[in-house]
């Protein structure tokens, strides 16, 4: 599974990461709730971004707006965001890195996201499958007769 996390604000890095978005099962868009032009920049340069270079038709996006924490700086509401999330046709969450808020729920929404996708299984790395075999076949209870390991 190739995710591919992507901070608004980071322009610099964007010819590095145009190579990155290629085969991403999910990219999570990420903006600050307290910085208003990182919203923008996200909908104006990093969700384009995404549709330019993302060669996966059913990657799995997900919006999220940082620093819900800080709730008396916030710029951005959370409606807006929603609806940005409606116009990207992906997910939407808030959370907060620093208190921990919603971080994990994030990944684990969109992990099980792409685990309802088939064709995104399917294409998932090799190394990826055979991880997960050598861990099915740890599991196996032993095969012989007897109730108890040896």
């Amino acid at each position: 599974m190739y995710l591919l996390p992507i901070a608004a604000g980071q322009e610099r890095f964007g010819t590095l990461t145009s190579s990155y978005y290629r085969g991403a099962h999910g990219i999570i868009l990420v903006y600050d709730v307290t910085r208003r032009e990182t919203f923008t920049n996200l909908s104006e340069v990093w969700a384009k971004e995404v549709e330019l270079y993302s060669t996966n038709q059913e990657c799995i996006k997900v919006l999220v707006g940082n620093k819900v924490d800080r709730d008396s700086e916030r710029a951005v509401t959370q409606e807006e965001g929603m609806a940005l999330a409606q116009q990207l046709k992906c997910s939407f969450l808030e959370c907060s890195a620093r208190t921990r808020a919603n971080v994990h729920q994030c990944f684990k929404d969109l992990i099980l996201k792409i685990l309802e996708v088939p064709t995104l299984l399917e294409k998932g790395s090799t190394a990826v499958k055979k991880q997960i075999l050598q861990q099915k076949q740890v599991r196996k209870p032993p095969e012989s007769n007897t109730c108890c390991f040896q």
